[in-house]
């Protein structure tokens, strides 16, 4: 797919007469994050479609795949939250917008957002907003903070359950919501495609003991990521055998690290936190069980889609974008959030399963992300946006939209 519009002036060179629209996405940093991983996959759909990716952050780990994608980085302390320093950021931002003939400004999260807004306000260019999470409103003001994400003039949600949100809180006309659900790589995330030896590596590395079954959770070190339910599950378990696996990221938070240790020592389940993983397609293969235990609704839970494209079995809590992504008894489990014995007798089916049984549910899973939730798809559907607002395509009809 390119921007390209038949209907294009051939003697000009202006981006979007031309049909090759310069897009800057804005968001606070790169880390490594799906909301940094998406704006990484869409640099380099912009870039593959004859466009021009700019990326303004603070930077990041992130930073040089932006650049291995064909996009550029454009360094800016967008991570404040402080009014003052939103409205700096705007004048910014604006300046960038002029001097790189910026046609499209897409926001990924609240305070760059403000920022891009504002500099999109006076510019006068095009303004789309990706909302990525289901943003909390215990603090006064809150919902007027986060309504920057819905201020789009198209405004893409990742999962029904954020469109719905959106809906809820903010009240836009549904017309200008575009679901589009966060997509893996599934070359990368491919059972076929990932060798013994990289299986082996990790298993080495983590001393994990052979013969045993692994449960997973992927997830970076946090009480909402639900790994206290996962342990107590573990000790209501009828297998005694189990080996529960943390793969994630303390991000500081060393204390429930420990706190985490010492509750699998107290009930005397075999519990290992081995940290962040560079290779999580290698990883998630060493599972005979991934689980998903978050007890706040993911906005859409990506750890699920990767774990299905590489044919594991999978429970997930019954809530938010997991809801949408397995299928019951079909490509996956879904358990009530924070119960850990519904979520023990899960694990306990699971591991009962006849091998060809769990295999082909396996393949089942896999066969969906391959229908829906995949990184192409998703480059794709946002590109239509783009050249959507750029009035290079008709909005989809209303029954295609998916909200």
């Amino acid at each position: 797919m390119d921007f390209s519009a038949e209907s294009a002036p051939a003697d000009t060179h202006d981006s979007r007469a031309a049909g090759y629209p310069v897009v800057l996405q804005v968001l606070p940093a790169l880390g490594g994050g799906g909301v940094e991983r998406g704006t990484v996959e869409m640099a380099a759909a912009i870039t593959a479609a004859g466009g021009t990716a700019l990326v303004a952050s603070a930077g990041g780990r992130l930073a040089a795949a932006v650049e291995q994608a064909g996009g550029r980085n454009i360094l800016l302390p967008l991570e404040s939250k402080n009014p003052w320093r939103i409205r700096q950021n705007a004048e910014r931002l604006a300046a960038v917008i002029r001097a790189e003939k910026v046609d499209i400004v897409h926001a990924r999260s609240r305070a760059p957002a403000w920022s891009a807004w504002l500099a999109a306000q006076q510019t006068g260019v095009h303004f789309v907003t990706t909302y990525h999470g289901a943003y909390g409103e215990g603090l006064p003001f809150k919902r007027r903070y986060n309504a920057v994400m819905a201020r789009g003039e198209r405004v893409i949600a990742i999962s029904r359950f954020i469109a719905g949100l959106i809906l809820q809180r903010h009240g836009i006309d549904p017309a200008k919501i575009r679901l589009i659900p966060r997509g893996v790589d599934t070359a990368v995330f491919d059972p076929e495609f990932v060798s013994d030896a990289r299986v082996n590596r990790l298993a080495d590395q983590w001393r994990l003991p052979e013969g045993r079954p692994l449960v997973m959770l992927p997830g970076r070190l946090t009480r909402w990521k639900g790994q206290e339910v996962l342990i107590d599950a573990l000790a209501r378990s009828a297998r005694r055998d189990v080996v529960g696996v943390l793969v994630g990221a303390a991000q500081g938070r060393n204390r429930y690290a420990r706190a985490l240790e010492r509750k699998a020592a107290d009930l005397g389940v075999d519990v290992r936190l081995v940290g962040d993983c560079a290779d999580m397609p290698a990883a998630l293969l060493l599972a005979d069980v991934v689980v998903s235990a978050s007890v706040k609704p993911e906005a859409f839970g990506r750890v699920v889609i990767e774990a299905q494209a590489m044919a594991r079995p999978v429970i997930a809590t019954d809530h938010g974008g997991a809801a949408e992504t397995v299928e019951h008894g079909g490509t996956g489990w879904r358990v009530p959030p924070g119960d850990a014995v519904a979520l023990a007798a899960a694990i306990d089916h699971v591991l009962a399963m006849p091998p060809e049984r769990a295999a082909a549910m396996g393949a089942r899973a896999r066969g969906s992300v391959l229908a829906h939730y995949t990184t192409a798809r998703m480059q794709a559907a946002t590109l239509d946006v783009y050249r959507e607002v750029l009035g290079l395509i008709p909005p989809p009809d209303p029954a295609l939209r998916g909200v």
